[in-house]
């Protein structure tokens, strides 16, 4: 898979060195020439350019990249990169990150962005998800299809502790996705029995969220 990141500061260069150890190729777009460090990543193309710029955009070859990451510290800048990717260029899937979360709902379709993702909403879920069972935590939204990747700690009083995956009703536009058991990633099947300090991943509409929260939990029904 070939990825264009607009952004080589260290969220950039982080990205793209987990992608390289992954097999894909990595394409960095940097335009403050002090952030060149190309020594700091080594298995990856780079080029000194715009990414707002339209003609930067076509240097880089963004027409053959599967997914672009505008993840520069500038929200306008991401937003605009994105933007070109999606209408321009045609990329398939762009992620767009948002530094400043009351920009958050201008990550959308509108302006090309496929999946948002915010630094301070991550790090609020995971210190919920460190600290909550029980409860519906939402991880991830996925601007395209509308959807949330949610997480849930099953208690041992969960309404759906013992049952089997296929038994249980799950509300519509929801997707069990995974279950991590004892440092284990199993993917679900419909035989598949539910056990207390099962951690579910679920991909859901936003509004079966409450649904789910109320199947999944320990709250009377």
């Amino acid at each position: 898979m070939r990825v264009a990141i607009a952004g080589a500061g260290n969220v950039g260069r982080s990205i793209a060195g987990e992608l390289l150890e992954h097999g894909h190729e990595v394409l960095l777009i940097e335009r403050d020439a002090h952030a060149l460090k190309k020594s700091s990543v080594p298995g990856a193309e780079w080029l000194h350019a715009d990414a707002c710029e339209l003609s930067s955009l076509d240097e880089a070859g963004l027409q053959r990249c599967d997914v672009v990451i505008a993840a520069t510290g500038d929200d306008k800048v991401n937003l605009v990169m994105a933007l070109l990717a999606k209408t321009e260029f045609g990329v398939q899937r762009v992620v767009g990150r948002v530094n400043h979360p009351k920009n958050e709902w201008l990550f959308n379709e509108a302006w090309g962005v496929d999946v948002a993702v915010s630094s301070p909403r991550l790090l609020a879920a995971v210190v919920e998800e460190a600290v909550s069972t029980g409860d519906l935590v939402r991880l991830l939204t996925f601007r395209q299809g509308q959807a949330n990747l949610v997480e849930l700690t099953l208690t041992p009083e969960a309404h759906i502790v013992g049952q089997r995956v296929g038994n249980v009703p799950w509300p519509v536009d929801s997707a069990l996705v995974a279950i991590l058991r004892e440092g284990r990633v199993l993917t679900p099947t419909p035989d598949d029995p539910l056990e207390a300090g099962d951690e579910l991943l679920l991909v859901a509409a936003p509004e079966v969220e409450h649904q789910l929260d109320v199947l999944l939990g320990d709250h009377p029904l």
